[in-house]
C-alpha cells in the first residue's frame, strides 16, 4: 500500500490492472458525492469513496472482478448499523475495469477537474509564504507563488506553479476572475502596491495581506490618498488568518489563511452560480 499516495498520472502509469470505482448515486447522508471516483488495483488504491465499511466492501469487491474471483458491477450499500455505519444513507456504486478508453476518460476527467479548481496567487515566497504554498498544495486548488526575487523562489519545498517577476503588481490584471490573492511580501512598500492594484479588480474572490491591525490603517490611509473608495478598500483581509487564534508561527497562519479562504470560495460558488 502507497501511504504518500502518487499523482493519477503516476498511478496509472505503475498500475495494469485497475477497477474504477463510480459513486453513481447516494441518498441521505454519505460521506462522499455522486461523482466521486477511486481507483483499485490488485495491491494499492488512488483516491477515496469515504473510508469505512463503505470503502471496505467496493475494494473487497473491485479485487473480486480483478482476480475473476466473483464481484459484481453495481453494488447498492446502505450506511446504517448492518454495515457498521451510522450516517443513515445509502451509496450506489458502478464497478468498471480501466482499459484503454477508460484510461482516456480519466485523463480527460482529471483535465477538466484541473482547469476548475479555483486559483490562489501567492505574493512572496518568504516563511508565510512557504507556508502557506505547503498547506493549500493539500486542497483542491492551483497555487501560484510569485516573487521578485529569484532565490526565494528556489527555496519553496511543494509542487506549486513558479512565478518569476521583477515587478510583481503587474501580474494582477492576468488573473483568472474568482482567483484569491494573498500577499505576504518582503517589503511593505511592495504589499501595498500589490494590494492597490488588487482592490482595483472586484471579480476577485479574496484579497488578503499578511500583518497587523496597525498595518491595516496605514494601508487604508495609503488607499484614502489614492482616492479609493473605502468600501472597495474594506474588501481586504487584513491581518489573514484572522483574530480566533492567537499563535503569529508561520504554519498556523497558513492553516487560518487556508481555513479563510476556503470558506471564501464556497461562499463565491454560491452566488456565482
Amino acid at each position: 500500500m502507497n501511504f504518500l499516495q502518487d499523482s493519477l498520472a503516476g498511478f496509472l502509469a505503475r498500475e495494469h490492472r485497475i477497477v474504477i470505482v463510480d459513486i453513481t448515486a447516494t441518498k441521505g447522508s454519505a460521506p462522499r458525492d455522486e461523482g466521486t471516483f477511486m481507483l483499485v488495483a490488485p495491491t494499492d488504491i488512488y483516491g477515496t469513496i469515504g473510508g469505512g465499511q463503505l470503502e471496505y466492501a467496493a475494494i473487497e469487491n473491485a479485487r473480486k472482478l480483478l482476480a475473476d474471483a466473483g464481484g459484481a458491477a453495481k453494488l447498492e450499500i446502505p450506511l446504517g448499523p448492518e454495515n457498521g455505519e451510522c450516517c443513515g444513507g445509502r451509496v450506489d456504486l458502478r464497478f468498471t475495469f480501466a482499459d484503454e478508453e477508460a484510461r482516456k476518460t480519466l485523463d480527460k476527467r482529471l483535465a477538466d477537474e484541473e482547469r476548475q479548481k479555483p486559483q490562489v496567487w501567492i505574493f512572496g515566497a518568504g516563511h508565510v509564504g512557504r507556508a502557506l504554498a505547503d498547506a493549500l498544495t493539500l486542497l483542491p486548488l492551483n497555487v501560484f507563488v510569485v516573487e521578485a526575487r529569484e532565490t526565494a523562489l528556489d527555496q519553496l519545498t511543494s509542487e506549486v506553479h513558479h512565478r518569476f517577476a521583477a515587478l510583481p503588481e503587474t501580474l494582477i490584471a492576468d488573473i483568472p476572475t474568482g482567483s484569491a490573492v494573498v500577499i505576504v511580501t518582503h517589503d511593505h512598500a511592495l504589499d501595498f502596491r500589490i494590494g492597490t492594484q488588487a482592490l482595483q479588480r472586484k471579480d476577485l474572490a479574496y484579497i488578503g495581506m499578511v500583518g497587523s491591525h496597525a498595518k491595516r490603517g496605514t494601508f487604508l490611509h495609503h488607499l484614502d490618498e489614492q482616492d479609493m473608495p473605502r468600501s472597495e478598500a474594506e474588501r481586504l483581509v487584513l491581518p489573514i488568518g484572522g483574530s480566533a487564534v492567537d499563535d503569529k508561527r508561520p504554519e498556523v497562519i497558513a492553516a487560518m489563511t487556508a481555513s479563510e479562504i476556503l470558506l471564501v470560495f464556497a461562499k463565491w460558488r454560491r452566488d456565482n452560480t
